[in-house]
């Protein structure tokens, strides 16, 4: 098990406290690209085109963590 399927494991099991550093790594590993342009969000993009909007001040709300990881679970 890679380290960026020992994260998401533990964002499914706990959505609190994050970093959006990590959250970088876990799509890196799943082949899902972000973007942050000067904005106050990270907008990550899956090969079908949809996109995930996440803020990148912390702490990020669990909300957003639960809707990454479902983001990055579903494949195209």
């Amino acid at each position: 098990m890679s380290r960026a399927d020992k994260i998401l494991e533990r964002m499914r099991l706990n959505p609190h406290d994050w970093r959006i550093d990590l959250l970088k790594t876990v799509a890196r590993a799943n082949n899902v690209e972000w973007r942050q342009q000067g904005t106050s969000h990270v907008v990550f993009i899956r090969a079908d085109r949809n996109t995930l909007p996440v803020p990148a001040g912390r702490p990020i709300k669990p909300i957003y963590i639960k809707k990454f990881v479902d983001f990055v679970s579903e494949k195209p």
